[in-house]
């Protein structure tokens, strides 16, 4: 039978609690259902509007419309790859109404993962889904198919894997198509066979064949934008030699099957590592196709996230990140972070810490992205039936999203800051906060500053002399004491008008007061921005900075809030204290 999903999204979606535990308790003063296939022509509007194919201007992506604008890769990981060779969720879900709900939770694309074998190995590809899930045991997964999706129940897995691209081209999602494993199966391990050149299921010749055919298969599938070569190489065989070799081959093959797509490449060490490019480029027979990937998950680092202090934790990891992969953004290369992703109970105190230096860092380069992942459980994985997938974005049975909190949270990075084609305003500042996923802005002039969506922030500058001030004005941000609301004041040159980032993160914003007391950039419990004792700056692991994290990032677009007039200037300089 089916099952009838409605998502509900908030009418009133930033009134927010104070963020405890990183920002995730979100109040809704109201909801409203909304058919998602309302909400899927409604969001999202960056990707409808972009013209296809895409192609790189430095380290950005764009579109094929006249001057190239910039178009940002906001993916969710949808698995194709693990035992039943067949997408997830399609016992539990219509295919279309899945494709839609990817739209509706303000994604733009997804990495469609799948194994290699299933392209190479014909006697695999001819098997049928019903075949496949009843050698499984899957007889539950069977009858779903049957009433969600019964058109695929006796299709081979090729065709499976075909009508799911297709579902995810005409509801107008973007792909980029990833090399998962070769071997199907859930990914990965040093010793699995499928890690590296050479290994027992990864034959670079099979492999060369394999990227062929899928990138000849979907070459005119307009909304098929990237190939990712292979995930994660990984295990003891691995060395740089080899990876310039059987990479720029598969780079090669592919564009020649392919020439619309872009090519994306996977670092050693399980994708942490593309240091080498620092001292060696790749060589490549064509141009403006070439994206590097990379992930970062906070179990790589678990140890670190639950005994450090998250101050020094946050700044040694992504100075680690900068030196492995954050540097081809420097280098002119597009960086697409293609897995990274929670445990999104919110339960999960090493992830929450995690969650907020990443955003931070995310916004802070506003890099494209896919986070791990669509999948609310499986099929079978690892020897379970149904396995529940905590950090998938949809709850167990494809119904809902998991934490609509985590989703509001998410939707500022959703959408890219600056980039060509963007300049809709003239560039400037905005003040983002990580744990809330909002930016500061203000109200009114004799209302406190506060945090809002980020399409419509304050503009701010900030100069040599480290002042923060409202872009075309003359008011700049000030302190104006311990546990006191952030003011604006036109006395700009004294040490509670200067705003210096402190702490190994490099996200605490700080201050001086008149009196020489140093105090950080604060949220209260109705978000309003105000000035504090400086917490968790080193050593102790049990304090939680998340209220006190901001980064200034840059931004050429979104609305500004509207501009102060002379008369506010008047009464600002007549009554500097009715703003505190």
């Amino acid at each position: 039978m089916y099952i009838i999903c409605i998502l509900y999204f908030s009418t009133s979606k930033y009134h927010t609690t104070k963020p405890i535990n990183m920002g995730w308790n979100i109040s809704f003063s109201s909801t409203l259902p909304l058919l998602l296939l309302l909400l899927a022509t409604t969001l999202n509007h960056h990707h409808l509007t972009a013209a296809l194919p895409l192609s790189t201007n430095s380290r950005w992506i764009v579109d094929d419309g006249e001057g190239g604008e910039r178009v940002k890769l906001s993916c969710v990981n949808w698995v194709s790859h693990l035992d039943a060779v067949v997408a997830e969720g399609l016992s539990k879900q219509p295919v279309d109404v899945i494709s839609k709900k990817i739209l509706a939770m303000g994604f733009n694309c997804v990495r469609l993962t799948y194994p290699l074998f299933l392209f190479t190995n014909e006697s695999l590809a001819s098997v049928t889904v019903r075949q496949s899930l009843k050698k499984l045991g899957l007889i539950e997964s069977v009858a779903g198919f049957q009433a969600n999706n019964p058109s695929f129940i006796d299709l081979p897995l090729i065709k499976a894997f075909q009508e799911v691209v297709a579902s995810l081209d005409r509801n107008n999602v973007m792909m980029v198509l990833d090399n998962q494993i070769s071997k199907p199966g859930w990914c990965c391990s040093d010793f699995d066979g499928n890690g590296f050149f050479g290994d027992r299921y990864f034959d670079p010749d099979v492999w060369l064949k394999g990227l062929t055919k899928v990138a000849t298969m979907f070459n005119s599938t307009k909304n098929v934008v990237g190939m990712s070569l292979r995930n994660e190489l990984r295990g003891p065989k691995q060395n740089i030699s080899l990876w310039y070799r059987y990479m720029q081959k598969g780079a090669e093959v592919v564009h020649a099957a392919n020439p619309n797509v872009l090519v994306i490449f996977s670092g050693l060490s399980y994708d942490k590592d593309l240091s080498f490019i620092q001292t060696q480029d790749v060589s490549l027979t064509f141009s403006n196709k070439l994206v590097f990937e990379a992930h970062w998950y906070g179990f790589s680092n678990s140890e670190e996230w639950e005994t450090g202090n998250p101050n020094q934790v946050c700044g040694r990891i992504v100075d680690n990140i900068t030196g492995k992969s954050g540097f081809l953004l420097e280098k002119g290369y597009p960086l697409f972070i293609s897995e990274w992703g929670v445990d999104q109970r919110g339960t999960n105190e090493d992830d929450n810490r995690y969650l907020n230096c990443f955003i931070a860092w995310a916004a802070d380069n506003d890099l494209d992205w896919a986070i791990w992942t669509l999948a609310g459980s499986y099929y079978f994985r690892e020897g379970v039936v149904g396995m529940e997938e905590f950090y998938g974005v949809l709850n167990w049975d494809w119904c809902e999203p998991r934490n609509s909190s985590f989703l509001n949270k998410i939707s500022s990075i959703q959408s890219p800051f600056q980039g060509p084609g963007l300049s809709n305003t003239r560039p400037h500042k905005i003040i983002f906060h990580p744990a809330t996923g909002l930016c500061v802005r203000r109200q009114s002039v004799f209302k406190p500053l506060t945090l809002g969506p980020c399409a419509e922030p304050e503009h701010w500058d900030y100069t040599s002399k480290q002042t923060l001030t409202i872009k075309g004005t003359y008011y700049c941000l000030q302190t104006d004491g311990v546990g006191k609301t952030a003011k604006r004041g036109i006395i700009c040159t004294d040490s509670s008008s200067k705003w210096e980032a402190i702490s190994a993160s490099k996200l605490h914003l700080s201050s001086k007061t008149n009196n020489g007391t140093v105090v950080c950039l604060d949220i209260d419990s109705e978000n309003n921005i105000v000035t504090n004792n400086c917490r968790c700056l080193t050593n102790d692991n049990g304090c939680d900075p998340a209220s006190q994290w901001f980064k200034i990032i840059n931004s050429t677009i979104g609305a500004a809030t509207e501009s102060y007039s002379r008369l506010d200037a008047i009464l600002q300089s007549l009554g500097a204290n009715l703003l505190a």
